[in-house]
């Protein structure tokens, strides 16, 4: 692609430049297709001053950004370690423990700040000869014909290519131009999100605690600080948000008996609502939906991220081994083979944690027994733990092959 001019033709052109069309982008490029990204911003944005919002990877995505040479390029400020995981309830005495070591490697995955890698991505794209990046610019419609796909823009730009990836989040103008239904059911609950320091290190451990009224993370970030996601009905949300940050603090020093001692300081806070969503088809004619185009869930369990990178990998990989043959990679048949994938690993893993909401979410005793016995069984049982944790760095179904590097 030359870079000095605009031409209005690409080989793939993705619809959103966050984190997971970025990364796809790249994977696309790899194989020598050029590819387009267009993104309504206004411009490259910059990287935002607190609360950072963060995303937990996995093993899996670290490596598949490895491959695309981006994961060495993150500063120390933009990616944590951990090394344990720790889940307890709090109605009950139920607590498990997961170690990197007990398994064998350093780390159970990173907590990375979401604008912090986008910037090193868009970095990325535009130093590679096959990818670039439009800004402040939206599709507005989208017609296909036997062998391209042609886009509008608000600016009046006619782009063609062979294949549109919507990777443009849980609104996706994309999915809604291809007449894709999805199913959307709301948790009743609003997340807090927050960056705190703590009296005690977080000893690069990422912890959750099950509240009555939902749960509540501490994922470790650099400076001995502590990103927080306190999901709460809405009638407890709204009571928090309320708050001065005195108040608060104490508010969740309290609701996580103090685990990592008293809050010293706490950011801005902002609330966004849950939602589950997953979309009916993951493809259109010459149209793929990857992310949270195609899926979004509860972030109890830090997979969101990883979901749709994963997605961006394996559609990429089908892409790539077609387009490697000199044949058409965008029709139906072909992207048949990515929906078929991933559609039905996305909808096993939004079940789980459907399910896992909504075990924690019974304040009964029996049932706050019977998950207390559970969780300890589970870290009684070595067995148990390492198949959780071979699921949770992200090799539990099929892996993409960058993910494998």
């Amino acid at each position: 692609m030359n870079k000095h001019r605009y031409d209005l033709g690409c080989d793939v052109l993705i619809n959103g430049a966050g984190l997971v069309g970025s990364t796809c982008a790249l994977a696309l490029a790899q194989n020598g297709l050029d590819v387009l990204i267009l993104d309504q911003s206004p411009s490259d944005p910059p990287i935002q001053p607190e609360p950072v919002r963060v995303s937990a990877l996995n093993i899996a995505s670290q490596n598949i950004l490895t491959a695309l040479s981006v994961w060495n390029s993150l500063s120390a400020e933009i990616k944590t370690p951990f090394e344990k995981i720790e889940v307890w309830d709090a109605t009950g005495r139920g607590h498990l423990k997961f170690e990197a070591a007990s398994i064998g490697i350093e780390q159970l995955g990173h907590i990375v700040s979401n604008p912090g890698i986008c910037a090193t991505l868009h970095q990325a794209i535009n130093e590679h000869p096959n990818t670039s990046i439009i800004w402040a610019d939206a599709i507005t419609e989208c017609v296909t014909s036997e062998n391209k796909i042609t886009v509008l823009t608000e600016n009046g730009r006619t782009i063609n290519s062979q294949l549109l990836v919507g990777s443009d989040g849980a609104k996706s103008k994309i999915r809604k131009l291809a007449n894709i239904e999805h199913e959307a059911n709301s948790y009743q609950q609003v997340a807090i999100v927050a960056s705190v320091t703590t009296s005690k290190p977080h000893g690069s451990c990422a912890r959750q605690r099950f509240l009555e009224t939902g749960p509540l993370a501490f994922l470790p970030i650099s400076n001995n600080q502590c990103s927080i996601v306190w999901s709460s009905d809405l009638e407890e949300a709204n009571r928090l948000l309320m708050l001065s940050d005195t108040a608060f603090s104490e508010a969740l020093a309290a609701a996580f008996n103090y685990e990592l001692g008293s809050i010293e300081s706490v950011s801005l806070r902002r609330s966004f609502p849950l939602a589950r969503q997953h979309a009916k088809r993951y493809i259109g004619d010459r149209i793929a939906l990857i992310g949270d185009a195609a899926h979004t869930v509860h972030p109890l369990a830090g997979l969101g991220a990883n979901q749709g990178i994963s997605d961006a990998a394996a559609l990429s990989q089908i892409i790539n081994a077609r387009h490697s043959e000199n044949r058409d990679f965008s029709t139906r048949s072909v992207l048949r083979r990515y929906e078929r994938w991933r559609s039905s690993e996305n909808a096993f893993l939004l079940d789980t944690i459907d399910s896992l909401q909504k075990c924690f979410g019974i304040q009964n005793p029996v049932v706050s027994r019977a998950r207390s016995a559970g969780l300890n069984l589970t870290d009684r049982s070595d067995i148990l733990k390492r198949n959780l944790m071979h699921h949770a760095i992200g090799f539990g179904g099929q892996t993409p092959l960058l993910a494998q590097k």
